[in-house]
């Protein structure tokens, strides 16, 4: 009882808490959010990031200039704009999926922002910009919500998102290794920022998404440029919870300051509604029950462990970024046709399914996937398929590079447009490639890629070539 009596009272108080909250909130006054951002180690941390990395990125953005300092401050401006979403975010309560687009609109506005340096004609610089834009989306791991929200968790979505920006970020690394140090200190200064510097901070105090703030308050965006004067008045702070049940409470229950008084001071009296438990009732006295498992109860347990373990099936735009494809089983009628080249598309553990995406992508990646095939038009980076067994891709545009990684089984079918792919090879066996004939009407050729190599010593180093069969 004296626990009970201790529960209720540590309740009170927290009701209490947010009570006076409210009400100084109503009378008022508001959160001093530059006290709390000094005092909070979260935000300490990612003004060190800022100090850090990125400020390595601004300095050498500084001596390029033109173009590459101007992404640069579109990315000071999102890294400043998600800090300020950390600290406003503790103090605001969770909000529902409506609410948290449009917590999120300021830094949608500046991603965009960045997007729109890559449009139209393609300066000297596309490296530069199409790295930097592409990498911002790695800040919307602030829109994880839960495992059900359709996104991955904070931590691989930093280094997803960086995946795609790395690929424009290497070419510029190649392209001035050996003319200017200042685009090379650059390219380095931010792939550092997202890996190690983001990916860690947020794996440190974030793994599970933004922390929200107490019940009661509510979700009050910063706001940006193009928010206007006739937004909709915000509506007023959800009242906290009751302490009462809803089967006890009367039908006009007291509020504030009294109903809590009024639920400590029941004392004993809030048991009395209890039904008391006779001895038939208690489980070692039923003959109904045993301590055995039946068979079938175990089956059902391991068939829906397995179930929650694959996941729900999903083909979704998440962020306007990234298709996501996942866990779809024996679905052969698979279809993505609403796509642009800023897009990529990621194909996660389906089975037995095949994907046709029609249009032109930013890349495409085909991860754990069994018996599936894709059908692509064109892609602007590559198409990787990696962990997969028995995949079937067909090509019908254009794709500079094909990475194949970790794979058994793949069937590439190449168009005409194609065949100056790049095609790169690790850790894979039954690798064959299908190529049209000279004529329109001949045959199709199958080539396979080498799987096995012999390594020999000569001349003070080692020589590499595939091994050749018989009747190969």
């Amino acid at each position: 009882m004296e626990k009970e009596l201790l529960g209720r009272l540590e309740a009170a108080v927290a009701r209490l808490e947010a009570l006076g909250a409210a009400g100084s909130r109503s009378a008022g006054t508001s959160f001093d959010l530059a006290d709390a951002a000094a005092a909070d180690p979260a935000i300490s941390a990612i003004d060190d990031l800022i100090s850090g990395p990125l400020a390595r990125v601004s300095e050498a953005a500084g001596k390029i200039g033109g173009q590459v300092r101007e992404v640069t401050k579109i990315v000071e401006e999102a890294f400043a704009v998600q800090k300020d979403l950390l600290v406003k975010a503790k103090q605001c309560q969770k909000p529902d999926a409506v609410g948290l687009q449009e917590f999120l609109k300021p830094l949608n506005e500046v991603i965009l922002k960045a997007s729109t340096l890559t449009e139209g004609r393609r300066s000297d610089y596309f490296n530069h910009l199409k790295a930097a834009a592409d990498s911002l989306t790695a800040l919307a791991w602030t829109a994880y919500s839960g495992k059900d929200c359709g996104m991955s968790l904070p931590t691989a979505h930093v280094e997803e998102c960086w995946q795609m920006a790395e690929f424009y970020n290497n070419k510029v690394l190649v392209a001035y290794r050996n003319k200017d140090p200042d685009h090379v200190e650059w390219a380095k200064a931010l792939k550092e920022l997202y890996l190690p510097g983001l990916r860690d901070y947020v794996k440190g105090f974030y793994p599970l998404g933004p922390v929200w703030g107490p019940a009661g308050s509510t979700v009050s965006a910063p706001r940006s440029a193009s928010s206007t004067s006739k937004a909709p008045p915000a509506k007023a702070p959800a009242p906290p919870p009751s302490l009462v049940s809803s089967e006890t409470a009367p039908s006009q229950p007291k509020q504030g300051m009294s109903a809590v008084f009024q639920e400590i001071n029941l004392g004993k009296s809030v048991t009395t509604g209890l039904r008391k438990v006779s001895d038939d009732m208690k489980t070692k006295n039923r003959t109904d029950r045993t301590g055995a498992v039946s068979t079938t109860e175990k089956d059902f347990r391991a068939s829906s462990f397995s179930f929650s373990k694959t996941g729900p099936p999903k083909l979704e735009l998440q962020m306007g970024r990234k298709w996501a494809v996942e866990n779809q089983i024996r679905k052969k009628d698979l279809v993505i046709d609403d796509c642009d080249s800023k897009q990529s598309v990621y194909v996660f553990g389906c089975k037995d399914s095949v994907l046709q995406v029609k249009g032109k992508v930013n890349n495409i990646t085909v991860d754990k996937c069994t018996k599936m095939g894709i059908v692509f038009t064109d892609v602007v980076a590559a198409c990787e398929i990696v962990n997969c067994n028995g995949v079937e891709v067909q090509c019908q545009g254009s794709a500079p590079t094909i990475s194949i990684d970790n794979t058994s089984g793949c069937q590439l079918y190449l168009s005409k447009d194609s065949l100056e792919a790049s095609i790169t090879t690790a850790k894979s066996s039954e690798i064959n490639v299908m190529i049209p004939g000279a004529g329109p009407n001949d045959d199709w050729v199958e080539h396979a890629l080498p799987q096995q190599y012999v390594h020999t010593f000569k001349d003070g180093r080692f020589t590499t070539s595939p091994v050749s069969h018989s009747g190969g």
